[in-house]
C-alpha cells in the first residue's frame, strides 16, 4: 500500500515558533523521524526522502530530533534561528537537502571507514533533481553514491540521490552519471560542505577517503546500517536524549494513541504571519580556498 503524507505548518514562519508537523494518509499524525518507511520500495532501492531545506533557502531547518513527534523546526544558535551563510559562489542550499527516515548515526558506534562516531541525527541526503521541494514534502528518491564528511569530529555521511519523479532520473544510476551529466556539481558540494561554516567562525570541513565520493552499493549499505541503528534506538526503553515518540512503530515502547499525537500538536499555535528574514541573509561571503 503507497502512502502519502501531509506536512501541516504551525506556528509563525520565520520565528521561534514554527513548526511543520506530519499526517499520513488516514489523517494521523506521524513522527517523520520514526512513522516513514526507510523504504519507499525495498526490491527497486527507492527510499523515503523528508525534505527539510528547499534549494536555494538559507534557512537550517531540521527534523526535531529531541521534540515529540519530531516537527522539522529551524536550528537555533545562542537564541537566534540559523541560516546557512553564502560561501561565493553558493546561494543557500545547492541541492534540496533533507534526511532519510527511520535512520540514525549512532554517536556510540565509531565508523570503521572513518574512524568517527555518527553524529546522533538521521542519514543527511541531497537531492539533485531540477524541482525546487518545499518543507516537509516526502518524496521518493534513487541513492546515487555517498560523502563522509567529518564534521567537528563526527561522521556526517550526506548522500546523494535523485528524485524519482524527475524527468531525467532514469539517465542517473551511479555516481559517474552524476560527474558526467551534471559536470562540476560534485565538487560544487564538496566545497559546498567543506566552508559553509567558515563564516560562523569555524575551521573549514574535513572528509574521509580524501573528499572523494563512494558508490551507490557502498551509500546503499550504509542507509541500512543506520537503519539496524535506528531500530535499536525505538526499540530500548530510553531514547536519550532523542524523542522517539511514534504512532505506527508497532515494537517501540514510545508507541503513543493517535490522541496523544493530536495532543501534541494542539500544544502548538495554528499557522500564522511570517516575520521577515533578516535582511543579512542574503549576504555573500568572500574568501581565500586554503
Amino acid at each position: 500500500m503507497k502512502m502519502s503524507y501531509t506536512a501541516e505548518e504551525r506556528g509563525n514562519p520565520n520565528t521561534l515558533s514554527y513548526r511543520v508537523f506530519f499526517k499520513n494518509s488516514e489523517g494521523k499524525y506521524i513522527s517523520p523521524f520514526h512513522d516513514i518507511p526507510m523504504y519507499a520500495d525495498e526490491a527497486q532501492n527507492i527510499f523515503n526522502m523528508v525534505v527539510e531545506v528547499p534549494r536555494w533557502t538559507n534557512a537550517k531547518m531540521e527534523i526535531a530530533t529531541k521534540d515529540k513527534l519530531n516537527p522539522i523546526k529551524q536550528d537555533v544558535k545562542k537564541g537566534k534561528l540559523r541560516y546557512v551563510a553564502n560561501v561565493f559562489p553558493h546561494k543557500g542550499y545547492i541541492w534540496n537537502y533533507g534526511a532519510i527516515p527511520q535512520t540514525w548515526e549512532d554517536p556510540g558506534h565509531r565508523d570503521t571507514d572513518t574512524g568517527c562516531c555518527g553524529d546522533n541525527d538521521p542519514i543527511d541526503v541531497c537531492e539533485i533533481g531540477n524541482k525546487v521541494c518545499s518543507i516537509g514534502e516526502v518524496i521518493k528518491v534513487k541513492v546515487l553514491g555517498t560523502l563522509a564528511m567529518i564534521d567537528e569530529g563526527e561522521t556526517d555521511w550526506k548522500v546523494i540521490a535523485i528524485n524519482v519523479e524527475d524527468p531525467e532520473a532514469n539517465a542517473f544510476n551511479s555516481i559517474d552519471d552524476v560527474r558526467r551529466l551534471k559536470p562540476g556539481y560534485l565538487e560544487a558540494t564538496v566545497d559546498w560542505f567543506r566552508r559553509y561554516k567558515v563564516p560562523d567562525g569555524k575551521p573549514e570541513n574535513q572528509f574521509a577517503f580524501n573528499g572523494e565520493f563512494k558508490d551507490k552499493d557502498f551509500a546503499i549499505n550504509i542507509i541500512k546500517s543506520t537503519n539496524d541503528y535506528w531500530k535499536a534506538l525505538v526499540s530500548k526503553k530510553s531514547g536519550g536524549e532523542l524523542n522517539c515518540t511514534n504512532t505506527c512503530v508497532s515494537y517501540s515502547p514510545f508507541l503513543c494513541t493517535k490522541e496523544a499525537a493530536q495532543a501534541v500538536v494542539d500544544e502548538t499555535s495554528p499557522c500564522g504571519i511570517a516575520d521577515p528574514v533578516p535582511s543579512d541573509v542574503d549576504k555573500m561571503y568572500y574568501y581565500e580556498k586554503k
